[in-house]
């Protein structure tokens, strides 16, 4: 028996082979290439900041403490974050209306413009506190362009997927993110290992920003080759049938008639998202400015365990195809619990192979989640409102939980002097990442909520319309031995 067919309800009893959706494995291929170089490219933008917090508090914060300086940069990072909602209102529903492909491709370009103007920023000696007043201004451009991709990228990769497959082609969109901050990640590290403290304050930071205006271009014409998704289309034409306009989803509407898809999203992209920008945002800032460990050797130690991270995502994507998608999640929440502490206690060694078996071992269980998220967010959502809820979802969650882990952690770190709270903070999120999966539907290998089911060729869809058969005729003669049993007794 297929996915799709054990997948297959009597509900779909009714369906013919033209109201499966068949995807088209060109289209599939494209759309899946383009949404991970996309996001590549808008996180190598996003990342390049975190991996720059030391030097960037020294040229905007000149005047302040080391420690002082990292809470500072990471303030105007976690700044960002609070217009990531405002950003997801305001594209949610716009991608709900006009097209995912359209939206994806201004935030796109919005996200470039925001990066780019970031390295054109004088240094604070230049223009005093008009400089960290620009960079704030900058990344709150970023912050809000962020907020309609990841929900815009995860639905249109989600619709595009066979039901087979969703969880498999999903995780290429965190492959992607991970490439983005891979190249971050170098970029960074090959300017602090080639210039002097002095070359890099001077002007060497600038670098990596100033790139992000040709990688927009590039991620733009991707973008705007791709065709809208399959489900998107077909809502489209049901709407113009009905001959009226899908009414918008507000944040109330969103509250009061699916609350519990809504916090079954922040809850899962809390243990998520405070679990990444712990791992690959705060700890080589930790490293650096609190352990005192060589900050290159920091960056390059995060950039292998990246490295190792990109097939584990793969790998876990597709295993969540097979086993499920809560399996996998639910293993990453219980080794949060279990190895935090190991992990960190690895990384106080300030000894360079301890330090990076316990960045290992947070990479693998950030896996957990980065194989499986793109695949089981959108499904929580049905189709009209699922780029609109998936990105206030996402990005409410994001604001108050992820981007705020570095600077939340910073500060705990400082103010109680115990080097151990980066780990106490990941297993509490994990104690609220057991609670989030647990209570969400099982949704590998089905159809997402409100569509047909998708298949990859003519003979899986009549596999599909067999099965249905098979359930239709299991549920009459449930029913009919019901009866049965009812007469006699």
């Amino acid at each position: 028996m297929t996915a799709s067919t054990s997948a297959t309800p009597a509900a779909y009893a009714d369906l013919t082979v033209d109201d499966i959706t068949i995807v088209d494995q060109g289209l599939l291929k494209r759309a899946v290439g383009a949404m991970a170089l996309g996001n590549a490219m808008e996180w190598f933008d996003f990342g390049v900041y975190s991996y720059l917090a030391v030097t960037l508090g020294q040229v905007f914060f000149p005047s302040s403490s080391a420690s002082a300086q990292l809470i500072a940069t990471f303030g105007t990072f976690a700044a960002a974050f609070l217009v990531r909602p405002i950003g997801g209102i305001v594209f949610g529903p716009l991608g709900d209306r006009i097209g995912r492909q359209r939206v994806l491709a201004m935030t796109m370009i919005m996200m470039a413009c925001g990066t780019f103007a970031i390295g054109l920023i004088p240094s604070y000696h230049s223009i005093g506190i008009a400089a960290p007043a620009l960079l704030l201004v900058a990344r709150l451009v970023q912050g809000f362009s962020t907020g309609g991709e990841y929900g815009g990228a995860a639905t249109f990769i989600a619709e595009f997927a066979t039901d087979k497959r969703r969880g498999f082609l999903g995780s290429f969109l965190e492959f992607g993110t991970l490439i983005g901050y891979v190249l971050g990640a170098g970029t960074v590290a090959l300017l602090t290992a080639m210039l002097s403290h002095e070359q890099l304050l001077d002007w060497g930071w600038r670098v990596p920003f100033m790139i992000a205006g040709p990688l927009g271009l590039v991620g733009l014409y991707i973008r705007t080759k791709l065709e809208e998704t399959p489900a998107f289309k077909r809502e489209a034409q049901l709407r113009e049938a009905e001959e009226h306009a899908r009414p918008k989803l507000t944040l109330h509407a969103l509250l009061t008639r699916h609350l519990r898809p809504f916090l079954l999203c922040v809850g899962l992209v809390l243990i998520f998202n405070v679990t990444d920008y712990m791992a690959l945002s705060y700890l080589p800032s930790y490293l650096s400015a609190t352990l005192h460990f060589n900050e290159t050797h920091s960056l390059f130690l995060v950039l292998i365990v990246m490295v190792l991270m990109m097939p584990m995502t793969l790998a876990l994507g597709r295993l969540s195809d097979a086993v499920g998608r809560k399996p996998v999640m639910l293993g990453g929440c219980v080794g949060l619990i279990l190895l935090s502490i190991p992990a960190l206690t690895l990384i106080q060694t300030g000894t360079l192979l301890p330090v990076f078996f316990g960045l290992l071992i947070l990479g693998a269980l950030l896996s957990c989640f980065t194989g499986v998220m793109p695949s089981a967010l959108p499904a929580l959502f049905p189709t009209a409102i699922r780029y609109s809820a998936l990105a206030i979802g996402f990005n409410v969650s994001v604001s108050l939980f992820g981007g705020t882990t570095p600077l939340v952690a910073a500060w705990l770190v400082e103010h109680t002097q115990n080097l151990m709270m980066p780990a106490y903070y990941l297993m509490g999120a994990a104690v609220i990442g057991i609670v989030s999966v647990l209570a969400m539907p099982e949704t590998a290998r089905r159809p997402l909520p409100g569509s047909a089911p998708s298949v990859s060729s003519k003979s899986e869809a009549h596999a599909v319309l067999r099965g249905a058969r098979l359930a239709r005729e299991l549920d009459e003669e449930y029913a009919l031995a019901d009866a049965v049993r009812a007469v006699r007794a």
